[in-house]
């Protein structure tokens, strides 16, 4: 018998781009919007200036680099002082899903390692060393430690700078054919504020460092790329993770084939940003981790790190690393994400934001070269780069472009504060810079007080006419740790003035629609100057006698916010990067 093909489009009229355009632009129209370009207003672009197409209908004309094979590693990150309890949150992973291990020797000790490692079985699960300065110490006692035992894999650690690479390759040859010895982190320039591009070029800039560093010391090229393994952050933003993961083997792809060595594949291993984790709402942090890590493995990353949801806030307890491993196991096992290799393949916007990605990650990979490679442009070049994009983000936070749920959007005030006990939570890294710290800052400053400082609404009209703006002020004044005081429905500028000094608060904010301001705005505002108010806000956009400023969607939140603190006399701190 025949069967005709299944044609899922059947039944329904042929697309344009051209309708598409119609379409879209009949819907911009009835929001107010008064241009003739739907993709110009629907368009966006990235923290490193890409632009991000609202449609795209052809595929580039670029090469498809897929990564080994599908699946990835479950590698958790170990980082507790202690050994003892290092060594007993080692076991219960083990026990429970993950497969290797990354330990931070930056907090435990390299001679810790035999109490840490006491029971597991080394043959079976890699180990990844993080010891800084102290790699050769490390390496030294861990290669020890596994003598007699072929190990299962894993990586010792080294930075692509450090002086003694060939020595630590020709060990892992003679010693442990299995392990790596070379880890090119791209964590730190992420953590500065580096956008995806920024990120991808100085990783494939260091990379290059570590080859040019082991062929001079007579390392062959098929050797030195086969013992660097990469490692990137893994955001919330699961397309942009998924085209960087996906740019970046397309990148060392080029650069195995220029030093003749086609056949070499990257090795990532991605890590759940520590840039993106509040530690106001924390559990809101479960959310962003499952977005990053499905990109991640959608993305093809050999090795995935999720971070538990409180590590933000020191070290993390033993519900919460649960909750990390077994984000990873249902995305494996439940939903078999880990079953396809490559499934964003063929996605006409995947592959558009993946080719933009390495394009511009190529070019600054160059622009570094220029400048006398990796080591020259760490002083200046590289860390001017990642200024200008941690300014630019940090403004878009400020303005909630970028909302942080639960922080700068949908602040609880009375959310009970989550204690862990203190220390390394998150990877070490000198310029880590929270996106959410601006906000937490000033939430930190507000339940410091002996009484939560409060704004006044001023809610102009029936409920119905000034709840939107009230709620919109609410939540504003919320996100820096400010209570509200509403007056009530009503237009008696009387009568709010007298609520306002029962609030016992120096600033006001009017809440209403506009044709209610045109009305009574500059009344309210006088009466509320009468009864003391320092300064008048105003829900919304227009200017009128005696009030101050505006609050409206895209002003600047934290400005607001700063402003409203030194009206209420309290203190400020201010520092780069911190949200402004």
């Amino acid at each position: 018998m025949t069967v005709s093909p299944l044609d899922l489009a059947a039944g329904f009229p042929p697309g344009s781009r051209e309708r598409w355009r119609e379409l879209a632009l009949g819907v911009l129209r009835r929001s107010g919007y008064e241009g003739d370009d739907p993709e110009a207003a629907l368009s966006s672009a990235t923290d490193d200036g890409i632009g991000i197409a609202p449609l795209y209908d052809r595929l580039p004309a670029a090469p498809r680099v897929l990564p080994p094979e599908a699946g990835w590693d479950v590698r958790q990150r170990h980082a507790d002082p202690d050994p003892a309890a290092t060594r007993d949150a080692i076991q219960a992973d083990l026990e429970n899903g993950v497969t290797s291990l990354w330990l931070d020797l930056t907090s435990l000790a390299p001679a810790d390692l035999p109490a840490v490692l006491d029971g597991v079985f080394l043959d079976l699960a890699p180990v990844v060393l993080d010891a800084g300065p102290r790699t050769e110490e490390a390496a030294r006692i861990f290669l020890e430690l596994a003598s007699g035992t072929a190990l299962a894999g894993g990586n010792l650690g080294a930075s692509p700078l450090h002086p003694g690479l060939a020595g630590l390759v020709h060990r892992c040859a003679a010693e442990q054919p299995a392990v790596l010895a070379v880890t090119v982190d791209a964590l730190p320039y992420h953590d500065a504020g580096g956008g995806e591009a920024a990120e991808l070029g100085c990783s494939i800039a260091a990379g290059v460092a570590a080859l040019r560093a082991l062929t001079d010391a007579g390392v062959s090229a098929e050797q030195a790329f086969g013992h660097l393994e990469f490692r990137y952050a893994a955001t919330a933003d699961q397309f942009l993770t998924i085209a960087k993961l996906r740019a970046a083997r397309r990148l060392w792809a080029r650069v195995a084939e220029v030093c003749g060595v086609p056949a070499a594949t990257q090795r990532q291993h991605a890590v759940t940003s520590s840039a993106m984790m509040t530690a106001r709402d924390p559990w809101v942090n479960m959310l962003r981790t499952t977005l990053a890590c499905f990109g991640a493995g959608t993305g093809g990353a050999d090795a995935v790190t999720v971070q538990p949801f409180d590590a933000a806030l020191g070290l993390p307890d033993g519900f919460a690393r649960r909750i990390a491993r077994n984000t990873q196991s249902l995305l494996v096992e439940e939903a078999g994400v880990a079953r396809v290799l490559d499934p964003a393949g063929g996605s006409y916007y995947v592959e558009n934001l993946t080719a933009a990605l390495a394009e511009r990650g190529w070019s600054w990979f160059q622009e570094i070269e220029r400048a006398g490679g990796f080591a020259a442009a760490l002083d200046t070049l590289i860390p001017a780069r990642l200024a200008e994009t941690r300014t630019a983000r940090a403004r878009d936070i400020a303005r909630r472009k970028h909302p942080i749920t639960g922080v700068s959007e949908f602040p609880n005030l009375t959310e009970r504060p989550v204690v862990r006990a203190p220390g390394p939570g998150l990877p070490a890294s000198p310029g880590l810079v929270r996106h959410a710290a601006g906000y937490e800052a000033l939430r930190d400053l507000a339940d410091a007080r002996p009484t939560r400082p409060a704004v006044f609404l001023a809610t102009i009209g029936p409920v119905a006419v000034h709840t939107a703006r009230a709620s919109f002020a609410a939540n504003l004044f919320a996100a820096g740790g400010i209570a509200t005081v509403t007056s009530g429905p009503g237009t008696d500028a009387a009568a709010m003035a007298e609520a306002f000094r029962d609030a016992g608060t120096p600033v006001a904010c009017l809440c209403s629609s506009d044709r209610l301001y045109g009305e009574h705005a500059e009344t309210v505002a006088a009466a509320l100057r009468a009864a003391g108010a320092r300064r008048v806000w105003l829900a919304g956009k227009g200017e009128y006698p005696g009030v101050d400023g505006t609050i409206r969607a895209g002003g600047d939140a934290l400005d607001v916010l700063r402003t409203t603190f030194a009206d209420l006399d309290i203190r400020v701190h201010t520092s780069e990067g911190d949200g402004r």
